[in-house]
């Protein structure tokens, strides 16, 4: 497997972040009452992810340490802006059902973290493919629960009625509640597909990084969690 594919494989299975590293959780819980805000909002993300990581691995050498989160900010705040006035003058229908969540992209844990922990440490094409691979596994994941949640609480999928006219809708599926609810059922149904993978000896590979805690993290500089150290055995004191 090369590192373009590994890193789409990566966003999309091994690291959803959706469903395994569990980053972006307030557009994932807010905006997916239906398959089309899902989706779209999902492909927004991946926009913003593959253009941002391309210009922050272009830029890795000349943007100062001390200076490099404003500097990612400014980044994606910038392709974000570009992304709000694109969905608001060709798709204003999507643009109003999204609103405010869009502007809060600038913020979303998965771009600054992947812009952080790989495109400013790595060449530019593996930087864009990891765009495209985190973008993916975000938009099939807020697909996923956007379909759930529209058609067992409005009978449809993507606006059209696809059960009959005798159902009768939970309505609270496209309420915040049912977005917990459909959110835990796919999160339990991706663990119970890793562990009858793992007793047919075909384990999926474990999440490292954010997903596997700061304990297990080799880039702990980036998110803050340098400042929890492993305790040592005598006392709980830190090693210098």
């Amino acid at each position: 497997m090369n590192k373009c594919t590994e890193r789409i494989y990566n966003g999309l299975i091994k690291e959803n972040p959706t469903f395994v590293l569990m980053l972006g959780m307030c557009p994932t819980l807010a905006v997916t009452t239906s398959a089309t805000n899902g989706i779209g909002m999902g492909l927004s993300t991946t926009a913003v992810l593959i253009m941002s990581n391309m210009l922050i691995s272009m830029l890795r050498k000349i943007i100062p340490d001390s200076v490099r989160m404003p500097a990612f900010i400014v980044v994606v705040a910038s392709f974000v802006t570009i992304v709000d006035f694109l969905l608001e003058g060709f798709l204003p229908g999507l643009y109003d059902s999204l609103g405010l969540y869009i502007p809060l992209i600038v913020v979303n844990c998965i771009i600054l973290g992947r812009a952080e922990s790989y495109a400013s440490k790595n060449p530019v094409l593996p930087s864009i493919f990891d765009g495209v691979g985190m973008g993916l596994g975000f938009t099939f994941g807020l697909t996923c629960i956007g379909i759930v949640r529209e058609l067992i609480g409005a009978g449809q999928i993507f606006g059209v009625q696809v059960m009959p006219d005798s159902y009768v809708p939970f309505t609270i599926f496209v309420l915040a509640p049912g977005a917990f609810f459909v959110l835990a059922a796919l999160v339990a149904l991706m663990n119970k597909i890793k562990r009858a993978a793992a007793k047919r000896g075909k384990p999926m590979p474990e999440a490292v990084g954010c997903g596997a805690g700061c304990a297990s993290c080799q880039n702990r500089t980036a998110c803050g969690g340098h400042l929890i150290r492993p305790e040592t055995a005598d006392g709980g004191k830190e090693k210098e």
